[in-house]
């Protein structure tokens, strides 16, 4: 054919392997996407916003941060690994009930919407100072109910009940009934720190004092008007500050009893890995991003193309550089 003949002296290594590679990365620049077969995961990320979530004591990235902090910044990391077609929710949790800002969405076609939220998160929203964790849970397994699929939960909390437990505030969790996997995420340091006490313009007041946290056995607070309900003043001086550590050991057991997952939040691969063992929603094809794949080939192709030269131009000068020496 008169085009192939014309072609023909072009149609040779140094030109048909570098135009091979232009057009390939021409390709990439679309972002172009297959579908491929995969689990495919839908989370509810939990907050505690509380006002024990900050408490001072956690550091990231060389600086410390409340407890707070460290869970958005967690979260943030969280949601940045996850492969497209994930789907997440984001919730808090504060008093005795959880709240669901939205139902799982699409992490990549949200990606800005869901950081945003996070990014957004503080002590302020919350609806009570108070974490009754108990009461909590039983709550989030009512919300889960009510998702459009099956919604696993990751729970980001220190796990501290106030005010604290005794035999008439303790909710039986004998009958519990959970939706689907649940992960529980340990957030805090077991040094004791006090828990700081902010105005409505986040302005520091002092701290919480012990005798907030200082329950009587058979004292009311069991009443819907004043569960939990706790008492206004701070502490006068830093004896008299409640000192707040992560109850590791509660959350274990806590756990247990729900029949949940526990995992420490100071690293986030450990926490990675555990909700990569959460059952997954359904299996269904989902796109996968295949431009760095194309990328890859052109410039494997590139460097196949100028090796072979620089390699005969290297071999001709040692080949030189002996034939003087001999």
């Amino acid at each position: 054919m008169p085009l192939l003949r014309f072609l023909k002296p072009y149609l040779h290594r140094d030109t048909l392997l570098p135009l091979v590679a232009l057009l390939l990365l021409l390709l990439a620049a679309f972002k172009p996407t297959v579908p491929i077969p995969r689990n495919i995961y839908s989370y509810m990320l939990v907050m505690d916003i509380s006002q024990s979530m900050n408490t001072k004591g956690m550091h990231w990235r060389g600086n410390e941060v409340s407890r707070l902090d460290y869970a958005k910044h967690l979260a943030h990391d969280l949601v940045a690994g996850m492969p497209c077609g994930t789907r997440v929710s984001l919730a808090f949790f504060s008093g005795v009930s959880v709240a669901a800002l939205y139902t799982p969405i699409e992490v990549c076609a949200n990606y800005a919407t869901i950081q945003d939220t996070i990014a957004r998160a503080e002590w302020r929203q919350a609806w009570s100072g108070n974490s009754r964790l108990r009461e909590g849970v039983d709550s989030l397994s009512r919300l889960l109910r009510t998702m459009p699929e099956q919604t696993q939960a990751v729970f980001l909390t220190d796990g501290e009940e106030a005010p604290r437990l005794h035999t008439f505030n303790t909710r039986d969790l004998a009958n519990f009934q959970g939706a689907g996997d649940w992960l529980m995420v340990g957030i805090g340091s077991k040094e004791p720190q006090p828990i700081p006490k902010f105005d409505e313009n986040n302005k520091l007041l002092g701290y919480w004092s012990a005798e907030n946290f200082v329950m009587q056995p058979g004292v009311a607070q069991i009443s819907q008007q004043n569960l939990g309900a706790r008492d206004e003043r701070t502490a006068s001086s830093a004896n008299d500050r409640y000192q707040s550590t992560m109850d590791e050991e509660y959350m274990l057991k806590l756990s247990q009893e729900i029949g949940a997952r526990y995992v420490n939040g100071d690293s986030l691969e450990d926490v990675r890995s555990e909700m990569g063992k959460l059952k997954p929603s359904r299996r269904d094809f989902s796109p996968m991003h295949v431009d760095w794949i194309l990328a890859l080939i052109a410039g494997a192709l590139l460097l196949s193309s100028y090796a072979p030269q620089r390699l005969k131009k290297l071999l001709k000068r040692l080949s030189h550089r002996l034939s003087h020496r001999l």
